[in-house]
């Protein structure tokens, strides 16, 4: 398709026409031909979405609150969209676990939109086409986007890139507490969950995130970190937990913080693309021979991983420090 062909779809997507919306995230996520042209009128219809990230440890039951939240929201009047974040198939690349069929709830809904995208390696799930989804989804004028990511190691940070507001889900009797302290996620919470409250020890870890809440530093921010408990298979806590993410959205746009976060969202983007492009640009099989050469000169200790690093990335800008000819 042609980039006149691409930005016919926005405006089709813009209008809320379900198909173009899918196809326009489908075309970004493959990097079709014409794509990156139409990302600049994609970001310039948003603006008005509340982005939503929901993370956590696996087994904390994310995609069946998130399936709760959807029904609480959509009773609210908001039309809602949400990307499920699945890691990636070796083979394909593709999201594997699919998280759609856990929200078959909402499959005649129009006013809801579930989209399963391939962490594509990254292991915190917010991949390059996970940010242009919400922005598409954004200019397409749903009025929340919810990202679930997969939930695992210190990439669960990368949330923040795109969320204005970030939930953090644990469970009683997993040491999720404990957890949240060493992956650093109590810092990037604005509400905490903790989720299967009918379990024996809910209270308890509500109480220990509480109290280590109390300690941090978090509450300079002038936001009252919230600690709920929920049961997302009857609908217990939900009505709370839709009134915390409104609570918080008042409170970005009133104290300033949401502009804040859309600049550090923007330094953050900008900065992971820019190494994505680099690793692309470098296994370039132009720039492959190359790299080749500057892995054998390391192993015979001709030069040294930094200076051949130095050299390959110098050569991205300027292709000609690339030449073969350089001798090493």
């Amino acid at each position: 398709m042609s980039a006149a062909a691409w930005t016919e779809l926005l405006e089709r997507a813009r209008g809320g026409h379900v198909p173009s919306i899918s196809r326009l995230i489908s075309g970004l996520e493959s990097r079709q031909p014409g794509t990156s042209e139409v990302l600049t009128d994609v970001y310039a219809a948003g603006g008005r979405a509340h982005v939503i990230g929901i993370t956590g440890s696996p087994g904390a039951g994310k995609s069946c609150l998130v399936n709760a939240l959807l029904g609480e929201l959509r009773g609210r009047g908001m039309r809602v969209a949400v990307i499920a974040v699945d890691p990636s198939s070796s083979l394909t690349g593709g999201a594997i676990l699919g998280d759609r069929i856990r929200m078959q709830d909402h499959a005649l809904d129009q006013g809801v939109f579930v989209r399963s995208m391939a962490t594509r390696g990254r292991l915190g799930g917010v991949s390059r086409a996970t940010v242009d989804a919400v922005a598409v989804l954004d200019a397409a004028g749903w009025d929340t986007v919810i990202v679930e990511t997969i939930g695992v190691g210190q990439d669960e940070l990368e949330i923040v890139r795109i969320a204005h507001t970030t939930a953090i889900v644990s469970v009683p009797g997993l040491g999720d507490d404990i957890q949240a302290i060493k992956a650093g996620l109590l810092e990037v919470g604005d509400i905490h969950v903790v989720n299967k409250a009918d379990r024996p020890g809910a209270d308890r870890t509500a109480a220990e995130l509480t109290g280590m809440l109390m300690l941090s530093d978090l509450r300079a921010s002038g936001w009252t970190l919230p600690v709920l408990l929920t049961v997302a298979l009857d609908g217990t806590g939900l009505p709370e937990f839709a009134d915390a993410l409104a609570g918080h959205l008042a409170w970005l746009r009133s104290s300033g913080e949401l502009v804040r976060r859309e600049r550090v969202a923007a330094a953050a983007s900008i900065r992971a693309i820019a190494k994505e492009l680099l690793i692309e640009r470098i296994q370039d099989p132009a720039v492959g021979s190359r790299f080749d050469e500057l892995v054998e000169a390391v192993a015979a200790r001709r030069t040294d991983p930094t200076s051949a690093a130095r050299i390959l990335v110098d050569g991205v800008a300027r292709p000609s420090d690339l030449n073969p000819e350089k001798t090493l």
